[in-house]
């Protein structure tokens, strides 16, 4: 028996990085999980490998429809929600002076919108179960960091979001967290514009001067935070941005 057995979990971002590992994550655990993205082939890929009972919904988080679509299919197929993962979302690049507004706007309505939206419609059935919701934030949301304008922004809106909404669910017993990881192996930045040269020395100046573990992290590692946020071992934890870098949000600029 796992820890999250006779759980239902929507998981957004399902199809890769951080929200494929905790998809696999919360399966293990026991989970039936429900699993969120654009990419409907690569969704299936991780449905068959999870160990328990797996949901494919094809999602636009950006489409309030499919948001709908989305949490109505995991009661109905599954009779309740006990866990919301809001793991989609993206990076691009820009200062103040050069970030177009069509990519502020496209990083909020992924980043900040889509987890708004999501949140709002399970809370109903959260309040049911007693259940909780982590959002994957990032170290940007926590500290300042220069050609990345939009996507701090959004990620610092993102940890408010969830500080928010854990004070006003508290009393119904809902609990809501974050995870702010630091540089983690995923095609985060290289879909955000990186070639593999770029995203190469990237990695290496991320390993040797920012991070003071001196590596990058895995997908895994941030899936064992969520999964940890999401269990009754987190039963008093709510309303936290829980960082997970290596120890880089203790560092100053470099």
């Amino acid at each position: 028996m796992g820890e999250l057995t006779d759980r239902v979990a929507i998981v957004t971002g399902a199809s890769s990085g951080i929200g494929r590992a905790t998809a696999a994550a919360l399966s293990d655990a026991g989970a039936a999980v429900v699993l969120a993205a654009r990419d409907k082939n690569r969704l299936r890929e991780v449905a068959q490998q999870s160990k328990g009972k797996a949901l494919v919904v094809q999602t636009d988080v950006t489409q309030r429809g499919d948001c709908e679509r989305l949490v109505e299919t995991a009661v109905r197929e599954f009779g309740k929600l006990d866990v919301l993962v809001n793991a989609a979302g993206i990076i691009k690049t820009g200062r103040i002076e050069n970030t177009k507004l069509e990519d502020w706007d496209t990083m909020f309505n992924i980043n900040v919108r889509s987890v708004f939206c999501l949140m709002q419609l399970a809370v109903p059935h959260l309040i049911k179960t007693k259940g909780n919701i982590v959002n994957v934030s990032s170290v940007t949301g926590l500290r300042s960091f220069p050609g990345v304008l939009a996507y701090c922004a959004s990620k610092a809106a993102l940890d408010h979001l969830t500080r928010c909404a854990s004070i006003e669910l508290a009393s119904k017993g809902v609990r809501v967290n974050s995870v702010n990881p630091g540089v983690v192996r995923t095609e985060l930045h290289r879909r955000g514009g990186m070639d593999e040269e770029s995203y190469a020395k990237f990695v290496e100046h991320s390993s040797q001067n920012t991070h003071p573990l001196g590596r990058i992290g895995r997908p895994e590692e941030v899936a064992g935070l969520i999964l940890f946020l999401a269990s009754d071992r987190a039963a008093w934890i709510s309303g936290v941005n829980y960082s997970i870098d290596g120890g880089r949000a203790n560092t100053c600029l470099r």
